[in-house]
C-alpha cells in the first residue's frame, strides 16, 4: 500500500469521453476496470464491533450490498490483562467464520480483514490471528495506528473527495489523526484515546481529563495548527452526533454529512452528562455497550474540539472499510464525483430510458445559465434521478423520490443539499408540496433556495413529456431574467408531443418563474 493518495478533484472528467458524454463525462462504471470493483467485500475487527461490508454498484460511489456488525468487545480490559477479551474472542472468531460462509454464498474472490488496535496490543494477537486462519483460511492484516489513521483518512476521501482538514478516528482502544488536502493524506498520529483505554486511567473523573489534555496536547504539537473543517469517523462519534440530533430536534437523521459546530459539541457534552443514560440511549436508538462508551467519548470530543479549534465538524460515515476500497482505485476513478456516478449507475439500473438524463439536462439547463457550480452539479443529478422511482404508486411516487433522496447513499451531498435534491425530485411529480410528512424539512433551506428547487422540478417535469429519438431536435429554451421573459422554442418535429397536459406543465413553471411566456414554432426546413 502507498503511503499517500493521489491528489483528487472532485469535477474531474475523462478526457477521453469530453467530447462524447458532453458535462457527464463518460460513465466509468461500464467500463471493464471500474466494473472489477463491483463487489468488494472487507472485515474490520476493531476493539469494539467486527463488521462485514460488502460493497456493490458504481464502483466510485459503492452500494452496502451487505452489512453486518458484531458487537464482541475484543478489546475490553486489556489494558490490565494485556491480552484480548477471552468472551469478545471466541465472539469474534463465530463471527469471521460466519463472514467466510456468506461471502462465500456471495461468491465474493476474496475477503480483505483488517485489525485494528486491540489486535495489535495484545499479547495474544498473533495467537488470534492464527486461529481465524486456521478456521476460515483468511489471514488478516494488523494494522499500526499510522496505517489506520491514513485508511480513514481515504474513506473521508471516498465521500468527500478535493476535501481539507483534520480526520479523527476514536475506535475503542485508539484514536487517530490524520490532515487531509488536495486529495492527499499527511501527517499522521495515534493515540490511546479509545474509551476503553480510558476507562482504566487512574484518579476518577479528574485523573482521566488531566491524561486526555496531555495526550491532546502531544497530538497538536505533533499535528500543528488544524483550524479547518474537523471530520469525525467512528462509531462512539456517530453516537454524539445522534444525541446532538436529538438535542436540536433536528429533522434529518441522516448522520453522513451531518454538520456541528464547537459550540454545539460543548452543549451536547453538558447535555450528556446532565442526561440519563438508559433513557437518553432509548431516545437516540444507541446500543447499551455503545451508550456506556459515549460519556467517554464525549470527554475526549470535548477537549479535541477546545484544542484544535476547527472552524466546522462534519460526522463521517466512511472509515476505514471504505478507505479499504479507495485503495484498490485507480487515480481515474477517485477523480470523479462520487454524487454524479452514484446517480449515473442509478439512472443505468432503475430508469425507463436510460441516456435521457443528460438530453433533459441539456434542454433545462438555458434556465440556469447562472447558476454557481456547485448547484449546476445538482442539477445533473437530479436529471440523472428523475426517472428512478417510477415504479412507485403514482399517489406516493412524489414523496418516495423525496424520501430516496434525502436518505440515500450518496457521497458529497450536505444535508441542505440532500433536501434540494430531494425537493426537485418530489416537483418532477407534483406541483404542490404541502400536505407531505417531509414539510418539516424545507425549514433546512431558506425561501429562495426552495423556490429554486420548485423550478428544477417542474423544468424536469415538462421536460420529460418529450421523450424522442436520441438525437431528435426538441428545441429550445430562452430565458431572460432581467426582463422575466420565458420563450419556448418548439421544433416542428416535437409539436405532436406538445399536448395539453404538457402546456399546462409549461403553464405551472412559467408560474413559479414569475414570467411572462411565449411559445414559437421554427419552420420547416425547405429540401433539397
Amino acid at each position: 500500500m502507498t503511503d499517500q493518495t493521489e491528489p483528487s478533484t472532485a469535477l474531474a472528467t475523462d478526457s477521453v469521453g469530453k467530447h462524447d458524454w458532453g458535462p457527464f463525462g463518460r460513465p466509468l462504471f461500464q467500463d471493464p476496470g471500474a466494473r472489477a470493483l463491483s463487489r468488494v467485500g472487507v472485515v474490520d475487527i476493531g476493539s469494539n464491533s467486527v463488521r462485514l461490508v460488502v460493497f456493490d454498484g458504481a464502483a466510485r460511489s459503492p452500494a452496502y450490498f451487505y452489512n453486518e456488525k458484531i458487537m464482541c468487545a475484543l478489546g475490553a480490559g486489556l489494558s490490565e490483562s494485556g491480552t484480548l477479551n477471552p468472551a469478545g474472542r471466541k465472539r469474534a472468531l463465530a463471527a469471521l467464520i460466519r463472514f467466510k460462509h456468506l461471502a462465500d454464498g456471495m461468491d465474493l474472490p476474496e475477503l480483505t480483514l483488517v485489525a485494528t488496535a486491540a489486535v495489535r496490543d495484545a499479547s495474544d494477537g498473533a495467537e488470534f490471528c492464527a486461529d481465524v486462519l486456521r478456521e476460515t483460511g483468511l489471514r488478516i492484516w494488523v494494522i499500526d495506528g499510522r496505517e489506520e489513521a491514513r485508511l480513514s483518512a481515504q474513506g473521508v476521501l471516498l465521500g468527500w473527495p478535493g476535501a481539507y482538514g483534520l480526520v479523527c478516528d476514536i475506535g475503542g482502544s485508539s484514536m487517530e489523526l490524520a490532515e487531509i488536502s488536495g486529495g492527499r493524506v499527511g501527517r499522521r498520529e495515534t493515540s490511546q484515546l479509545g474509551p476503553l483505554k480510558l476507562v482504566d486511567v487512574k484518579g476518577g473523573k479528574k485523573g482521566r481529563r488531566d491524561h486526555i489534555a496531555a495526550v491532546m496536547d502531544q497530538l497538536q504539537e505533533a499535528m500543528g495548527i488544524q483550524r479547518d473543517r474537523l471530520f469525525l469517523v467512528g462509531g462512539s462519534w456517530r453516537a454524539i452526533a445522534r444525541i446532538d440530533m436529538y438535542r436540536r430536534n433536528y429533522p434529518l437523521h441522516v448522520l453522513h454529512e451531518y454538520r456541528m459546530t464547537p459550540a454545539g459539541v460543548a452543549k451536547t457534552v453538558n447535555f450528556i452528562a446532565e442526561s440519563d443514560p438508559e433513557d437518553l440511549r432509548n431516545k437516540c436508538g444507541i446500543s447499551a455497550q455503545r451508550m456506556g462508551l459515549v460519556p467517554l467519548a464525549a470527554e475526549v470530543l470535548s477537549r479535541l474540539v477546545r484544542t484544535f479549534k476547527p472552524k466546522d465538524i462534519a460526522v463521517s460515515s466512511y472509515g476505514i472499510r471504505e478507505g479499504l476500497l479507495y485503495e484498490q482505485m485507480p487515480q481515474r476513478l477517485r477523480d470523479r464525483d462520487p454524487l454524479i456516478e452514484a446517480c449515473r449507475f442509478a439512472e443505468a439500473k432503475d430508469s425507463r430510458l436510460p441516456g435521457f438524463g443528460r438530453t433533459l439536462y441539456e434542454f433545462i439547463m438555458p434556465l440556469f445559465k447562472s447558476a454557481p457550480v456547485q448547484r449546476k452539479r445538482l442539477i445533473k443529478a437530479a436529471c440523472l434521478l428523475h426517472d428512478v422511482s417510477w415504479r412507485a404508486h403514482p399517489d406516493y411516487r412524489a414523496e418516495v423520490c423525496f424520501d430516496n433522496a434525502t436518505r440515500a447513499n450518496l457521497g458529497g451531498l450536505k444535508h441542505s443539499e440532500r433536501i434540494f435534491l430531494g425537493l426537485a425530485l418530489l416537483h418532477r411529480y407534483s406541483n404542490k408540496r404541502e400536505g407531505t410528512p417531509f414539510e418539516n424539512l424545507y425549514d433546512v433551506l431558506d425561501e429562495k433556495t426552495c423556490l429554486d428547487a420548485e423550478i428544477l422540478g417542474k423544468a424536469m417535469r415538462f421536460g420529460a413529456m418529450f421523450w424522442m429519438q436520441k438525437d431528435a431536435d426538441r428545441g429550445e429554451f430562452r430565458w431572460y431574467p432581467k426582463k422575466k421573459q420565458l420563450e419556448l422554442h418548439l421544433s416542428p418535429a416535437v409539436l405532436p408531443l406538445y399536448g395539453e397536459v404538457a402546456e399546462a406543465r409549461l403553464e405551472s413553471l412559467a408560474s413559479s418563474m414569475g414570467a411572462d411566456l411565449t411559445v414559437k414554432t421554427r419552420r420547416r426546413t425547405p429540401r433539397g
